[in-house]
Protein backbone atom coordinates (compact mmCIF):
# COMPACT_ATOMS: atom_id res chain seq x y z
CA UNK A 1 0.00 0.00 0.00
CA UNK A 2 2.91 2.65 1.31
CA UNK A 3 4.26 1.78 -2.35
CA UNK A 4 1.02 2.47 -4.30
CA UNK A 5 0.31 5.85 -2.14
CA UNK A 6 4.00 6.97 -3.55
CA UNK A 7 3.52 6.39 -7.05
CA UNK A 8 0.02 8.34 -6.54
CA UNK A 9 2.06 10.94 -5.49
CA UNK A 10 5.41 11.90 -7.82
CA UNK A 11 6.01 15.04 -6.77
CA UNK A 12 7.25 13.41 -3.56
CA UNK A 13 10.09 12.78 -5.38
CA UNK A 14 10.72 15.92 -7.83
CA UNK A 15 8.58 14.15 -10.47
CA UNK A 16 5.84 15.18 -13.27
CA UNK A 17 2.66 14.36 -12.51
CA UNK A 18 1.18 12.00 -14.83
CA UNK A 19 -2.46 13.68 -15.28
CA UNK A 20 -1.17 17.05 -15.69
CA UNK A 21 1.74 16.19 -18.67
CA UNK A 22 -0.89 14.87 -20.55
CA UNK A 23 -3.35 17.98 -20.31
CA UNK A 24 0.10 20.27 -20.89
CA UNK A 25 -0.12 18.11 -24.62
CA UNK A 26 -3.84 18.93 -25.26
CA UNK A 27 -4.54 21.11 -28.58
CA UNK A 28 -7.36 22.92 -26.46
CA UNK A 29 -7.56 22.67 -22.71
CA UNK A 30 -8.22 24.96 -19.99
CA UNK A 31 -7.88 25.56 -16.14
CA UNK A 32 -11.00 24.86 -14.93
CA UNK A 33 -12.61 28.27 -12.99
CA UNK A 34 -14.32 25.54 -10.40
CA UNK A 35 -10.83 24.53 -8.75
CA UNK A 36 -10.88 28.24 -7.05
CA UNK A 37 -14.06 27.51 -5.35
CA UNK A 38 -12.72 24.92 -2.67
CA UNK A 39 -11.38 26.23 0.30
CA UNK A 40 -7.72 25.97 0.88
CA UNK A 41 -8.28 27.20 4.93
CA UNK A 42 -7.57 24.23 7.43
CA UNK A 43 -10.27 22.17 8.68
CA UNK A 44 -12.41 22.20 5.67
CA UNK A 45 -13.95 19.22 4.20
CA UNK A 46 -14.63 19.98 0.97
CA UNK A 47 -17.00 17.84 -2.19
CA UNK A 48 -16.52 17.50 -5.43
CA UNK A 49 -19.23 15.84 -7.91
CA UNK A 50 -19.73 15.53 -11.26
CA UNK A 51 -19.74 13.07 -13.97
CA UNK A 52 -16.99 10.38 -14.95
CA UNK A 53 -14.14 11.76 -17.26
CA UNK A 54 -15.51 15.79 -17.16
CA UNK A 55 -12.32 16.03 -15.62
CA UNK A 56 -12.47 16.09 -12.07
CA UNK A 57 -9.10 14.30 -11.54
CA UNK A 58 -7.20 16.71 -14.15
CA UNK A 59 -8.35 19.77 -11.77
CA UNK A 60 -7.39 18.53 -8.72
CA UNK A 61 -4.15 17.80 -9.82
CA UNK A 62 -3.90 21.36 -11.77
CA UNK A 63 -4.81 22.67 -8.15
CA UNK A 64 -1.91 20.74 -6.58
CA UNK A 65 0.69 21.68 -8.94
CA UNK A 66 -0.36 25.10 -7.46
CA UNK A 67 -0.36 24.45 -4.26
CA UNK A 68 2.76 23.04 -4.81
CA UNK A 69 4.56 26.70 -5.84
CA UNK A 70 4.81 27.67 -2.06
CA UNK A 71 4.41 24.41 -0.04
CA UNK A 72 6.34 21.05 1.14
CA UNK A 73 5.39 18.14 -1.65
CA UNK A 74 5.00 16.05 1.24
CA UNK A 75 2.25 18.55 2.51
CA UNK A 76 -0.49 17.83 -0.09
CA UNK A 77 -1.65 14.19 -0.73
CA UNK A 78 -3.40 12.55 -3.96
CA UNK A 79 -5.35 9.35 -4.07
CA UNK A 80 -7.55 7.68 -6.09
CA UNK A 81 -10.32 5.53 -3.91
CA UNK A 82 -11.06 3.40 -7.30
CA UNK A 83 -7.91 1.36 -5.72
CA UNK A 84 -9.88 0.58 -2.28
CA UNK A 85 -12.21 -2.15 -1.94
CA UNK A 86 -13.46 -1.23 1.78
CA UNK A 87 -13.63 1.53 4.41
CA UNK A 88 -10.83 -0.51 6.12
CA UNK A 89 -8.52 0.28 3.43
CA UNK A 90 -8.98 3.68 3.03
CA UNK A 91 -8.53 4.26 6.84
CA UNK A 92 -5.45 2.04 6.22
CA UNK A 93 -4.63 4.64 3.79
CA UNK A 94 -5.37 7.50 5.69
CA UNK A 95 -2.87 6.47 8.88
CA UNK A 96 -0.06 6.02 6.35
CA UNK A 97 -0.02 9.36 5.03
CA UNK A 98 -0.90 10.59 8.46
CA UNK A 99 2.01 9.14 9.78
CA UNK A 100 4.55 10.16 7.29
CA UNK A 101 3.30 13.77 7.62
CA UNK A 102 4.10 13.59 10.85
CA UNK A 103 7.30 12.29 9.85
CA UNK A 104 8.04 15.09 8.33
CA UNK A 105 6.76 17.88 10.90
CA UNK A 106 3.97 18.88 8.80
CA UNK A 107 1.18 21.22 10.22
CA UNK A 108 -0.60 21.53 7.10
CA UNK A 109 -1.86 18.99 4.96
CA UNK A 110 -4.06 19.07 1.50
CA UNK A 111 -5.57 15.68 1.46
CA UNK A 112 -7.27 14.88 -2.21
CA UNK A 113 -9.47 11.47 -1.59
CA UNK A 114 -10.65 10.87 -5.50
CA UNK A 115 -13.58 9.24 -6.41
CA UNK A 116 -14.46 7.81 -3.19
CA UNK A 117 -17.57 7.08 -3.74
CA UNK A 118 -16.82 3.72 -5.47
CA UNK A 119 -15.56 2.81 -0.95
CA UNK A 120 -18.54 1.57 0.11
CA UNK A 121 -19.01 3.26 4.05
CA UNK A 122 -16.24 5.44 3.03
CA UNK A 123 -18.17 8.39 4.75
CA UNK A 124 -17.66 6.21 8.39
CA UNK A 125 -14.28 6.52 8.29
CA UNK A 126 -13.59 10.33 7.23
CA UNK A 127 -16.63 11.37 10.20
CA UNK A 128 -14.34 8.87 12.42
CA UNK A 129 -10.77 10.67 11.56
CA UNK A 130 -12.67 14.27 11.90
CA UNK A 131 -14.61 13.49 15.24
CA UNK A 132 -10.96 12.89 16.40
CA UNK A 133 -9.29 15.85 15.68
CA UNK A 134 -7.05 14.00 12.98
CA UNK A 135 -7.71 16.15 10.39
CA UNK A 136 -7.70 19.37 12.36
CA UNK A 137 -5.38 21.00 10.73
CA UNK A 138 -5.91 20.01 6.60
CA UNK A 139 -8.21 20.58 4.08
CA UNK A 140 -10.14 17.68 2.89
CA UNK A 141 -11.12 17.32 -0.44
CA UNK A 142 -13.09 14.22 -1.68
CA UNK A 143 -14.81 13.90 -5.33
CA UNK A 144 -17.24 11.41 -6.52
CA UNK A 145 -18.50 10.69 -9.99
CA UNK A 146 -22.13 9.98 -8.35
CA UNK A 147 -24.07 11.78 -6.26
CA UNK A 148 -26.09 8.63 -5.24
CA UNK A 149 -24.02 8.21 -1.83
CA UNK A 150 -22.11 11.38 -1.78
CA UNK A 151 -24.77 13.82 -1.88
CA UNK A 152 -26.60 11.76 1.00
CA UNK A 153 -23.99 10.79 3.32
CA UNK A 154 -22.41 14.41 3.51
CA UNK A 155 -25.45 15.51 5.20
CA UNK A 156 -24.08 12.89 7.79
CA UNK A 157 -21.38 15.95 8.52
CA UNK A 158 -23.47 18.29 10.75
CA UNK A 159 -20.80 21.10 12.00
CA UNK A 160 -18.25 18.93 10.70
CA UNK A 161 -17.59 20.19 6.95
CA UNK A 162 -15.42 23.57 8.82
CA UNK A 163 -14.77 26.00 6.00
CA UNK A 164 -15.51 23.36 3.39
CA UNK A 165 -17.31 24.03 -0.02
CA UNK A 166 -19.81 21.66 -2.25
CA UNK A 167 -18.90 22.35 -5.73
CA UNK A 168 -20.22 20.52 -8.90
CA UNK A 169 -18.28 20.27 -12.04
CA UNK A 170 -20.19 19.82 -15.32
CA UNK A 171 -19.02 19.95 -18.81
CA UNK A 172 -17.72 22.90 -20.59
CA UNK A 173 -20.81 25.27 -21.61
CA UNK A 174 -21.36 26.35 -24.98
CA UNK A 175 -20.01 30.21 -24.16
CA UNK A 176 -16.99 28.17 -22.43
CA UNK A 177 -16.39 25.85 -25.63
CA UNK A 178 -16.21 28.91 -28.18
CA UNK A 179 -13.60 30.27 -25.61
CA UNK A 180 -11.61 27.49 -25.26
CA UNK A 181 -11.35 27.51 -29.13
CA UNK A 182 -9.94 30.87 -29.76
CA UNK A 183 -13.32 32.99 -29.76
CA UNK A 184 -12.26 35.95 -28.22
CA UNK A 185 -15.32 39.05 -29.11
CA UNK A 186 -14.03 42.68 -28.97
CA UNK A 187 -17.49 44.34 -28.86
CA UNK A 188 -18.70 42.42 -25.95
CA UNK A 189 -21.78 44.43 -25.05
CA UNK A 190 -23.09 43.34 -28.86
CA UNK A 191 -22.79 39.79 -28.77
CA UNK A 192 -25.44 39.90 -32.02
CA UNK A 193 -22.73 41.30 -34.71
CA UNK A 194 -20.51 38.02 -33.78
CA UNK A 195 -23.65 35.81 -35.34
CA UNK A 196 -21.78 33.64 -38.01
CA UNK A 197 -18.94 32.94 -35.85
CA UNK A 198 -20.85 32.06 -32.92
CA UNK A 199 -23.35 29.83 -35.39
CA UNK A 200 -19.63 27.78 -36.41
CA UNK A 201 -18.73 27.62 -33.06
CA UNK A 202 -22.44 26.04 -32.55
CA UNK A 203 -22.02 23.76 -35.20
CA UNK A 204 -18.68 22.25 -33.44
CA UNK A 205 -20.24 22.23 -30.67
CA UNK A 206 -23.18 20.21 -30.79
CA UNK A 207 -20.80 17.03 -32.70
CA UNK A 208 -18.37 17.51 -29.49
CA UNK A 209 -19.99 18.40 -26.28
CA UNK A 210 -17.91 19.94 -23.32
CA UNK A 211 -16.03 17.22 -22.16
CA UNK A 212 -11.91 17.46 -22.26
CA UNK A 213 -11.29 14.13 -24.62
CA UNK A 214 -14.63 15.09 -26.66
CA UNK A 215 -13.26 18.88 -27.26
CA UNK A 216 -10.25 17.15 -28.06
CA UNK A 217 -11.39 14.64 -30.47
CA UNK A 218 -9.99 11.07 -28.78
CA UNK A 219 -10.89 8.58 -30.55
CA UNK A 220 -11.44 6.45 -27.61
CA UNK A 221 -13.68 9.20 -25.79
CA UNK A 222 -17.15 7.64 -26.10
CA UNK A 223 -15.77 3.75 -25.14
CA UNK A 224 -13.94 5.50 -22.33
CA UNK A 225 -17.33 7.42 -20.99
CA UNK A 226 -19.55 3.89 -21.59
CA UNK A 227 -16.88 1.69 -19.61
CA UNK A 228 -17.02 4.27 -16.82
CA UNK A 229 -21.26 4.47 -16.88
CA UNK A 230 -21.36 0.89 -17.21
CA UNK A 231 -19.18 0.98 -13.74
CA UNK A 232 -21.32 3.22 -11.87
CA UNK A 233 -24.38 1.42 -12.82
CA UNK A 234 -22.83 -2.17 -12.08
CA UNK A 235 -22.25 -1.12 -9.01
CA UNK A 236 -25.63 0.32 -8.31
CA UNK A 237 -26.75 -3.24 -8.74
CA UNK A 238 -29.00 -2.06 -11.86
CA UNK A 239 -29.11 -3.86 -15.60
CA UNK A 240 -26.72 -2.12 -18.22
CA UNK A 241 -29.60 -4.02 -20.51
CA UNK A 242 -32.31 -2.27 -18.98
CA UNK A 243 -30.48 0.87 -19.70
CA UNK A 244 -29.93 0.68 -22.83
CA UNK A 245 -33.76 -0.02 -23.09
CA UNK A 246 -34.28 3.32 -21.55
CA UNK A 247 -32.02 5.53 -23.84
CA UNK A 248 -33.50 3.48 -26.67
CA UNK A 249 -37.27 4.46 -25.44
CA UNK A 250 -35.69 8.23 -24.62
CA UNK A 251 -34.59 8.63 -27.96
CA UNK A 252 -37.23 7.66 -29.83
CA UNK A 253 -40.08 9.62 -28.27
CA UNK A 254 -38.24 12.87 -27.57
CA UNK A 255 -38.43 15.49 -27.02
CA UNK A 256 -42.04 14.94 -26.82
CA UNK A 257 -43.33 15.01 -22.84
CA UNK A 258 -42.71 10.78 -21.51
CA UNK A 259 -44.59 9.69 -19.14
CA UNK A 260 -42.93 6.44 -17.20
CA UNK A 261 -46.05 3.64 -17.84
CA UNK A 262 -45.24 4.60 -21.48
CA UNK A 263 -41.39 4.00 -21.43
CA UNK A 264 -41.89 1.27 -19.42
CA UNK A 265 -44.18 -0.31 -21.82
CA UNK A 266 -41.08 -0.11 -24.42
CA UNK A 267 -38.84 -1.75 -21.83
CA UNK A 268 -40.94 -4.13 -20.31
CA UNK A 269 -41.07 -3.11 -16.49
CA UNK A 270 -42.81 -1.13 -14.55
CA UNK A 271 -43.81 2.62 -14.28
CA UNK A 272 -41.80 2.35 -10.94
CA UNK A 273 -38.17 0.32 -12.53
CA UNK A 274 -38.56 3.40 -14.86
CA UNK A 275 -38.74 5.97 -12.31
CA UNK A 276 -35.74 4.65 -10.42
CA UNK A 277 -33.69 3.96 -13.68
CA UNK A 278 -34.66 7.85 -14.45
CA UNK A 279 -33.78 8.95 -10.50
CA UNK A 280 -30.33 6.49 -10.84
CA UNK A 281 -28.74 8.61 -14.35
CA UNK A 282 -30.01 11.50 -12.68
CA UNK A 283 -27.87 11.43 -10.30
CA UNK A 284 -25.41 10.21 -12.35
CA UNK A 285 -25.69 13.72 -14.50
CA UNK A 286 -26.47 11.29 -17.71
CA UNK A 287 -30.18 13.01 -17.82
CA UNK A 288 -32.64 15.89 -16.10
CA UNK A 289 -35.98 16.25 -16.53
CA UNK A 290 -38.15 19.39 -16.42
CA UNK A 291 -41.54 19.46 -15.24
CA UNK A 292 -44.51 19.81 -16.47
CA UNK A 293 -45.70 23.79 -14.99
CA UNK A 294 -48.56 25.52 -14.77
CA UNK A 295 -49.76 28.83 -13.12
CA UNK A 296 -46.08 29.28 -11.52
CA UNK A 297 -46.65 25.46 -10.06
CA UNK A 298 -44.73 22.49 -10.80
CA UNK A 299 -47.52 19.10 -11.63
CA UNK A 300 -45.71 16.53 -10.78
CA UNK A 301 -48.54 13.66 -12.07
CA UNK A 302 -47.80 15.38 -15.64
CA UNK A 303 -45.61 13.39 -18.04
CA UNK A 304 -41.81 14.63 -17.78
CA UNK A 305 -39.59 15.96 -20.64
CA UNK A 306 -36.39 13.75 -20.53
CA UNK A 307 -33.13 15.92 -21.70
CA UNK A 308 -29.87 14.70 -21.95
CA UNK A 309 -27.23 17.87 -20.75
CA UNK A 310 -24.44 17.42 -22.92
CA UNK A 311 -24.14 16.83 -26.84
CA UNK A 312 -21.55 14.31 -26.15
CA UNK A 313 -23.47 12.31 -23.48
CA UNK A 314 -26.22 12.13 -26.23
CA UNK A 315 -24.30 11.21 -29.08
CA UNK A 316 -22.00 8.75 -27.08
CA UNK A 317 -25.14 7.25 -26.02
CA UNK A 318 -27.35 7.21 -29.14
CA UNK A 319 -24.61 5.13 -30.85
CA UNK A 320 -24.16 2.47 -28.23
CA UNK A 321 -28.18 2.34 -28.31
CA UNK A 322 -28.13 2.44 -31.89
CA UNK A 323 -31.04 4.33 -31.98
CA UNK A 324 -30.91 8.21 -33.41
CA UNK A 325 -32.65 11.03 -32.42
CA UNK A 326 -34.45 14.37 -34.36
CA UNK A 327 -32.19 17.06 -34.12
CA UNK A 328 -34.67 19.26 -32.39
CA UNK A 329 -34.62 17.23 -29.82
CA UNK A 330 -30.67 18.28 -29.72
CA UNK A 331 -31.36 21.83 -30.22
CA UNK A 332 -34.24 21.59 -27.22
CA UNK A 333 -31.87 19.68 -25.07
CA UNK A 334 -28.85 21.80 -25.06
CA UNK A 335 -31.25 25.31 -24.23
CA UNK A 336 -32.37 23.34 -21.43
CA UNK A 337 -29.46 22.22 -20.11
CA UNK A 338 -28.05 25.53 -20.22
CA UNK A 339 -31.17 27.53 -18.87
CA UNK A 340 -30.43 24.78 -15.63
CA UNK A 341 -27.27 25.51 -15.01
CA UNK A 342 -28.25 29.29 -15.29
CA UNK A 343 -31.17 29.42 -13.07
CA UNK A 344 -31.20 25.78 -11.18
CA UNK A 345 -34.39 24.18 -12.39
CA UNK A 346 -36.32 24.51 -15.89
CA UNK A 347 -40.23 23.67 -16.49
CA UNK A 348 -42.31 23.81 -19.83
CA UNK A 349 -45.88 23.91 -20.43
CA UNK A 350 -48.69 22.44 -23.02
CA UNK A 351 -51.57 23.60 -23.76
CA UNK A 352 -53.20 25.31 -27.38
CA UNK A 353 -49.28 26.27 -27.60
CA UNK A 354 -45.99 24.61 -26.25
CA UNK A 355 -43.13 26.21 -24.18
CA UNK A 356 -40.69 23.79 -24.03
CA UNK A 357 -37.89 26.02 -21.68
CA UNK A 358 -39.49 28.31 -18.72
CA UNK A 359 -36.89 29.29 -16.19
CA UNK A 360 -35.74 32.46 -14.26
CA UNK A 361 -38.61 34.29 -15.85
CA UNK A 362 -37.72 33.27 -19.01
CA UNK A 363 -40.30 31.38 -21.67
CA UNK A 364 -38.10 29.91 -24.34
CA UNK A 365 -39.82 28.08 -27.82
CA UNK A 366 -37.08 26.26 -29.44
CA UNK A 367 -37.58 25.93 -33.24
CA UNK A 368 -35.53 23.98 -36.00
CA UNK A 369 -37.60 25.54 -38.36
CA UNK A 370 -39.48 28.76 -38.84
CA UNK A 371 -42.44 28.70 -36.48
CA UNK A 372 -45.85 27.97 -38.17
CA UNK A 373 -48.17 30.00 -35.03
CA UNK A 374 -47.81 32.97 -33.11
CA UNK A 375 -46.90 32.89 -29.47
CA UNK A 376 -48.33 34.82 -26.54
CA UNK A 377 -46.27 38.09 -25.55
CA UNK A 378 -43.21 37.01 -23.57
CA UNK A 379 -42.58 33.84 -25.26
CA UNK A 380 -39.02 33.43 -27.10
CA UNK A 381 -38.82 31.75 -30.04
CA UNK A 382 -35.42 30.42 -30.91
CA UNK A 383 -34.56 29.53 -34.37
CA UNK A 384 -31.12 27.93 -35.42
CA UNK A 385 -29.08 30.41 -35.66
CA UNK A 386 -30.84 32.26 -32.99
CA UNK A 387 -29.73 29.39 -29.93
CA UNK A 388 -25.75 30.09 -30.21
CA UNK A 389 -26.71 34.02 -29.23
CA UNK A 390 -29.03 33.00 -27.10
CA UNK A 391 -27.04 30.47 -24.78
CA UNK A 392 -23.58 33.10 -24.25
CA UNK A 393 -25.86 35.92 -23.23
CA UNK A 394 -27.27 33.72 -21.07
CA UNK A 395 -24.55 33.31 -18.89
CA UNK A 396 -23.70 36.75 -18.48
CA UNK A 397 -26.70 38.03 -18.12
CA UNK A 398 -28.51 39.99 -15.23
CA UNK A 399 -31.85 41.30 -14.44
CA UNK A 400 -32.60 42.98 -17.88
CA UNK A 401 -31.93 39.98 -19.82
CA UNK A 402 -35.30 38.23 -18.11
CA UNK A 403 -37.83 40.96 -19.10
Amino acid sequence: MEELIRRSNPWWQGDEDEDVRKWSKMKVRWIPPWIHDLSLKPFSLNVVVGPRQVGKTTGIKLLISRLLENRRPESIFYFNCDFLPTSEDLRRVLDLYLSIASSHGLKERFIFLDEVTSVPGWWRAIKGYVDLGRLKNAVVTISGSSSLRLKGEVELFPGRRGEGRDVTVLPISFKEFAKALGFRPKLKENISLYKRELVDYFEQYLKLGGFPLSVNREARAEEYFLTSIEGEVLRAQRSWQLSKALFTSIFRKAPSPLSFSSIGADMGVSYKTVEDYLELFKRLFVLDLALYRRGGMPIWRKEKKVFLPDPFIALTLSHWCGERFLEAALYEWVVQAHMLRRFGEVFYYRDYYEVDCIAGGLKVEVKAGKPHRRYPKGVKVLEYEDIPIFLYALEDSGPLFNK
